[in-house]
């Protein structure tokens, strides 16, 4: 029976009408999600933040761990008449600060509705238990738990860095995952692993009534979320010597480096002047403070400040040269108190000459590396000084100079190292020679680096001729550090030329007073202390004072670069402060005949030797 138009009609409006009542059963019925958002107006989300992940350093022990402050969140809508005296004396702020605020809140009353924002931050738990007490008599107002950074252990303030409340900068630049009120790192490793180190916020919902006040838990908490707190990391970091290489430090202006020469893990990482892990916890509180600081604690000098490096730079000309075969370790070379070319003079102090490989090392002689120099320039190998300089360019790069590393600690320096376009735009094309840059052989002239790079240098040259790109973090349960930092990374000189170098450092710190060596301060008996001195010209005041060692000779566990601004020859202050942290990592005490020497160091104070920017 064929069906009429009526017929299909009615069956039509039939089928529409029963996918609509199904439609709204599963909408009212099964599926909560629109009734929730509904319900969203009376609905409020009570933030509950993570606790943040620790930090520790290589053995375990705690370098950043939390513990737990209170913010004073008020509702403005819901505050009524209070007693402001007891407020204030309860909380230990001031009856202007209160009007102030509830000023500003009356202000934004209509922005603000019924949204509860931060009045007091980071109120000590002794002071909010005081306020707690007394909770029922101030509507309007609450607590909300929160950690705060703890620093159980005096170790690096500007390795660690500091976490403050992001700004509206930093919420833009990473959307969706920050509000305001949220904190973040900022700086240092705190910075660098702020993903591992945040956790996931959580909440717990609650209703309010027809009068905006909260009466209940939202379906008794089946729609909270619970806070997953942040994964701890684990540095290489070692703490006791991270300690005592800021006591050394101390009163001085500066940089010591320490790197486990077998993976490239920093063991220290001192920049002196630097941030006292107690301004930390409440960076907001001490920032003016710091920041208007002419000395600039809060700029790292370990891996930002662009330094000459001085006659440790020689070791890498030196091999250079045996790689060119411009040298070998029997070369001689005279020194006349300095290299002469024309009426020129690039000076030196007074030595025995002539003078071969390891001996130039090991008295750090001027004459025998601008020899080295002109001879790679001029190397008849090459059709033009500028294919040689270039070629020059690529082999201490291959060190690590004149770029960044590729570390994990943030805001790392690549340095400088100049090569043939850069001196033709400043001489112009032809318009100079060897001797124009020869001051490059002693690590001076345009050349920049950072103690990192130095550092590296010294683990470059304790494993006979390649690294591991420095790094901070280890593996550990939850955070795998990236493969690159396990791998060999080779310089373009062979390694078999490495020894002949090595043999010069041993002998500039073990060759005795009087022999000739210009490290013998360094020494300490049984851990065979291989050393370099470097003096770095500064032409705003006293040179700076720099020494690489590592140790031991055949075994190396430790390189070290230590870096003092205005500090004199290498071995016044740079390499008593690398030695002792040597014998501290290795020994884990300072031999009592060392013990003078430790003191003079630790009570030195150089600082009225540099000159600041008022």
């Amino acid at each position: 029976m064929k069906l009429n138009r009526k017929n299909k009609l009615l069956i039509g409006l039939c089928i529409v009408a029963v996918i609509l009542i199904i439609r709204l059963f599963s909408i009212q019925i099964i599926d909560d999600r629109y009734k929730m958002d509904a319900e969203n107006n009376s609905m409020v989300y009570s933030t509950i933040y993570p606790t943040r992940g620790i930090i520790n350093d290589r053995y375990g022990n705690i370098l950043v761990g939390n513990k737990v402050a209170y913010d004073l969140l008020v509702t403005p809508r819901e505050v009524e008449a209070f007693d402001t005296a007891t407020f204030c004396n309860v909380l230990d702020v001031t009856p202007e600060f209160v009007r102030e605020k509830m000023q500003e809140y009356k202000k934004n009353r209509r922005r603000i509705g019924y949204q509860s924002v931060v009045m007091i931050k980071q109120i000590p738990p002794e002071t909010y238990m005081r306020f707690a007490e007394v909770a029922y008599k101030f509507p309007g107002f609450r607590g909300q738990a929160r950690s705060i950074r703890d620093y159980p252990f005096n170790a690096g303030g500007n390795l660690l860095g500091y976490v403050s409340e992001v700004n509206a900068r930093y919420i833009e630049q990473h959307p969706g995952e920050y509000r305001s009120g949220d904190y973040a790192g900022q700086t240092g490793i705190e910075a660098a692993r702020e993903k591992e180190l945040r956790g996931v916020k959580g909440y717990n919902i609650y209703l309010r009534n027809s009068k905006n006040k909260i009466e209940s838990r939202y379906r008794d908490g089946e729609f909270d979320k619970e806070a997953i707190p942040g994964n701890h990391v684990t540095t290489t970091i070692d703490a006791e010597l991270q300690h005592y290489g800021q006591m050394l430090m101390a009163n001085k202006v500066g940089s010591l480096v320490a790197i486990e020469p077998s993976t490239g893990e920093i063991l220290t990482m001192v920049s002196s002047p630097g941030i006292d892990v107690d301004q930390l916890a409440n960076i907001g509180q001490h920032y003016k403070e710091i920041s208007s600081d002419p000395y600039k604690p809060m700029f790292n000098r370990a891996v930002q400040a662009p330094y000459p490096p001085g006659s440790v730079f020689k070791l890498v000309n030196g091999l250079i040269g045996l790689q060119e075969g411009v040298l070998t370790p029997e070369t001689m070379y005279p020194c006349s108190m300095g290299y002469h070319f024309g009426r020129n003079k690039l000076g030196c102090h007074a030595h025995r000459s002539p003078i071969n490989l390891e001996e130039s090392i090991m008295m750090s002689c001027n004459a025998y590396y601008c020899y080295v120099l002109r001879n790679l320039l001029e190397n008849k190998k090459y059709d033009s000084i500028d294919e040689a300089m270039d070629k020059w360019n690529q082999y201490v790069r291959s060190f690590g100079f004149g770029q960044k590393l590729g570390s994990d600690f943030p805001s790392e320096l690549g340095g400088f190292i100049p090569d043939s376009k850069y001196y033709n735009k400043v001489y112009r094309k032809g318009g100079w020679k060897a001797t124009t840059v020869i001051s490059l052989s002693i690590g001076q002239g345009e050349i920049g680096c950072t103690p990192l790079h130095l550092a590296n240098l010294c683990a470059t040259v304790a494993n006979r001729g390649f690294y591991y790109i420095p790094h901070i973090i280890k593996d550990s349960e939850n955070i795998r550090i990236d493969e690159k930092y396990k791998e060999r990374q080779y310089t373009m000189v062979d390694t078999t030329h490495f020894t002949k170098v090595v043999g010069g450092m041993y002998r500039a710190v073990n060759s005795g007073y009087g022999s000739g060596g210009t490290a013998s301060v360094a020494a300490v008996k049984g851990l065979d202390i291989c050393g370099k001195t470097g003096t770095a010209q500064n032409p705003h005041g006293h040179d700076h004072s720099v020494f690489i060692c590592f140790a031991p000779k055949d075994d190396p566990k430790i390189a070290v670069a230590a870096y003092v601004e205005n500090g004199g020859f290498g071995a016044t202050w740079a390499a008593p402060i690398a030695s002792l942290l040597t014998e501290m990592y290795l020994t884990r005490e300072i031999s009592p005949e060392r013990k003078p020497l430790e003191d003079r160091i630790l009570n030195g104070n150089l600082m009225d030797r540099v000159k600041v920017r008022k």
